[in-house]
């Protein structure tokens, strides 16, 4: 099961409002967005490993169609690393410890700076 939640930047006006669902149960969390043929440019997933880490916080690609821009943000709510995914590639890890994980369109990649301050609202 999801819960749909709008992800806010506190400090980055250029950033939009992305409506991600949450992933909560594991075979939400094992599928994520594999062997979907597209996503919206507004839409995506994010993960809440509830605890900051970076081996947990890592992603593979394979199965994917599409490339996706991944965020990481620590448990403070604040974005660590950004990375556009590219399909079939084996590892993305974040350069510092996060929580949360959002797999979002790569439209998105430009968007989230490191430092960004983010905010979760529950739809």
């Amino acid at each position: 099961m999801t819960h749909q939640v709008k992800l806010h930047s506190l400090n980055n006006v250029d950033c939009p409002i992305l409506k991600v669902d949450l992933c909560e149960s594991f075979l939400c969390k094992l599928r994520g967005l594999m062997f979907r043929k597209s996503i919206a440019e507004e839409d995506g997933l994010v993960f809440d490993l509830k605890s900051d880490s970076k081996i947990n916080a890592a992603i593979h690609m394979f199965f994917m169609r599409f490339d996706i821009a991944v965020i990481w943000l620590d448990s403070k709510y604040t974005v660590v690393d950004v990375q556009l995914a590219k399909r079939w590639r084996p590892i993305y890890m974040p350069a510092k410890p996060a929580r949360f994980v959002i797999e979002t369109h790569p439209q998105q990649f430009d968007h989230f700076k490191v430092g960004d301050l983010m905010r979760f609202d529950v739809e």
